[in-house]
């Protein structure tokens, strides 16, 4: 009997030691958002209900290069996108790291795009952003870094990729942008998930999903 507990035990412990810290979806399909508050709609893709469902609006930036980027530039992509700014010495450095790694995930993959808006547009130039992309190391063809207008990039990350999730927080349309958030977008431009960009186990359950959405 005791050598029956012991051989159990072995078993248990051996099992445990052999897991590893796989991320993986539990279900078919991802979650639509539609609000700050990122509650879940659980819509079968192709559902008559998408077609009045909330989807990021059209928009018109440049990126690094000073090419126009627009919705269409992202049309039949999956794409993830941030907001900061290039001198930020807080939490941008790090989100910057955890979206270089999206680029080397799907750096030979022409269906995911990266999108990082600049929160202080009136500094953050093109000729500011493209020094910025080539000391990160930011390739043009797979990541844009976007300046615009402050209006018109503050309601995209508001009112479109609800960035901040503010759960109601009232906030005036000038008030500083700032959240360390990735928001993952559909081909069809509808949000999927929301993303701590400082935590890496985070990141890594983005990339599962990623792959999850191009299926």
């Amino acid at each position: 009997m005791k050598n029956n507990i012991i051989l159990f035990l072995a078993i248990v412990i051996f099992g445990a030691c052999g897991q590893t810290n796989e991320y993986k979806n539990s279900v078919d399909t991802l979650p639509f958002y539609k609000e700050a508050t990122f509650t879940p709609h659980w819509i079968n893709p192709g559902d008559p209900s998408l077609d009045s469902f909330h989807k990021i609006s059209p928009f018109k930036l440049l990126n690094q290069e000073g090419e126009i980027i627009t919705e269409k530039t992202f049309a039949g992509k999956v794409y993830v996108t941030d907001f900061f700014f290039t001198i930020c010495p807080g939490i941008c450095p790090k989100m910057m790291s955890n979206m270089m790694e999206l680029q080397e995930e799907f750096l030979n993959d022409d269906e995911v795009l990266l999108l990082s808006h600049s929160v202080t547009p009136e500094r953050d130039s093109v000729p500011v952003l493209k020094r910025y992309a080539e000391d990160k190391g930011i390739l043009s063809h797979k990541w844009h870094l976007a300046t615009g207008t402050q209006e018109a990039i503050y309601k995209l990350g508001r009112k479109d990729y609800f960035i901040e999730e503010d759960l109601g927080l009232k906030k005036a349309a000038d008030d500083f942008l700032h959240t360390e958030n990735f928001v993952l977008i559909d081909k069809d431009r509808h949000i999927r998930g929301i993303y701590n960009g400082l935590n890496k186990s985070s990141i890594k359950q983005l990339i599962v999903d990623i792959k999850q959405l191009k299926k």
